[in-house]
């Protein structure tokens, strides 16, 4: 007879998986994370988590919280979505991110932005330089997770703008075509800064280029420590005049909701 073929049988198996660890799971508390890279405090944690190939994760975040996504193994691939936390309506919008500031591909300095001219993040730091802004998940796979995520924040699939890429390149030829490019190898990480209350939703699956079909995806880490906003001294602010122009939208409405 199985052991949990009865309600006692069944609690105590329950029980008996407490204090097991497996390698794609949260650290909570976030500050019990084992192996905090350099730079990163782990009093200050307020997410550790590895996510596995095919998973996703969610979590909001205070405004001046730096993310931390790693690619571990050099197959990630963190698809993004970003909304305003007190406004979920406010979301990332990724054609305003590409055409207002003149550039198609994401790097140190890029701010993320909303469909109401405001950051909701900034990119701080970026080593691993292929991404897509282009593209997104636009695959079944993707589609499921992100709407599984949206779900946990009473988000519907309807809420659902198209997705910025990490760790995935693409590059536009000259007759406009898009050209897969890959990793930039395993240990890259970028660093994100939220410059407004966020939800964030991550689901880590195959870029709707890649060629490969064995679904090479590995894991992605996910680290997020408390910090601060940026300010006008920022670099990120005067990155261009179009930044400069959505980091003071963004501290307008701050400003008016006694938030800044």
């Amino acid at each position: 007879m199985s052991t949990t073929s009865t309600t006692y049988g069944a609690r105590d198996h329950a029980r008996a998986q407490a204090g097991t660890v497996t390698e794609a799971m949260p650290a909570i508390p976030a500050s019990t994370w084992p192996d905090p890279p350099p730079g990163i405090d782990p009093a200050k944690l307020v997410w550790a988590e590895t996510v596995a190939g095919g998973g996703y994760t969610h979590k909001v975040l205070a405004r001046g919280t730096e993310l931390r996504l790693t690619d571990v193994e050099g197959d990630a691939c963190a698809h993004l979505l970003l909304f305003n936390a007190d406004q979920p309506w406010e979301r990332l919008n990724v054609a305003d991110t590409v055409k207002v500031q003149w550039n198609a591909y994401l790097g140190e300095a890029i701010a993320l932005l909303s469909d109401q001219a405001r950051v909701l993040a900034t990119v701080v730091t970026d080593e691993s330089g292929k991404h897509d802004a282009l593209c997104g998940t636009s695959t079944v796979d993707g589609r499921t997770l992100f709407t599984l995520a949206a779900a946990k924040h009473g988000l519907t699939p309807r809420d659902l703008p198209p997705s910025l890429s990490f760790f995935q390149g693409v590059r536009v030829e000259a007759g406009g075509g898009l050209t897969f490019t890959g990793s930039a190898g395993p240990g890259k990480s970028v660093v994100l800064r939220t410059e407004l209350p966020v939800v964030v939703l991550i689901a880590n699956v195959a870029h709707p280029l890649d060629p490969r079909t064995d679904y090479p995806v590995t894991p992605l880490r996910v680290l997020a420590q408390r910090s601060a906003p940026s300010t006008p001294d920022s670099p990120e602010w005067t990155a261009s005049p179009e930044a400069q122009r959505a980091f003071e939208n963004t501290a307008d409405y701050l400003t008016a909701r006694g938030l800044a």
